[in-house]
């Protein structure tokens, strides 16, 4: 298992658009993809699911640890981290 820390960087947060390129992003890859508020010590939640990361309310400026486990960990983590480092575009 593989995780880093980061920081929600674009205007809106972790939004529809952005968490739908997110999960979109995270089922590319076989390996198990969780992501968690850091800032809340929220428990982790599945980073394939669109509800979760929704309902996990991951807001501008919010610090994040994204944690991945299985055959591809560290290409998904680098790739992830990629994509919320870059403000998804915004």
């Amino acid at each position: 298992m593989v995780s880093k820390q980061t920081t929600i960087i674009n205007a809106t947060g972790l939004h529809a658009r952005p968490a739908s390129v997110f999960v979109s992003e995270a089922k590319k890859f076989e390996s198990n993809v969780t992501i968690k508020n850091v800032d809340k010590d929220s428990a982790p939640v599945n980073a394939k699911s669109i509800m979760m990361i929704l309902a996990a309310g991951l807001g501008t400026g919010t610090k994040i640890e994204i944690a991945c486990d299985g055959a591809d960990e560290q290409a998904a983590l680098d790739a992830l981290i990629a994509l919320v480092d870059s403000g998804f575009g915004e």
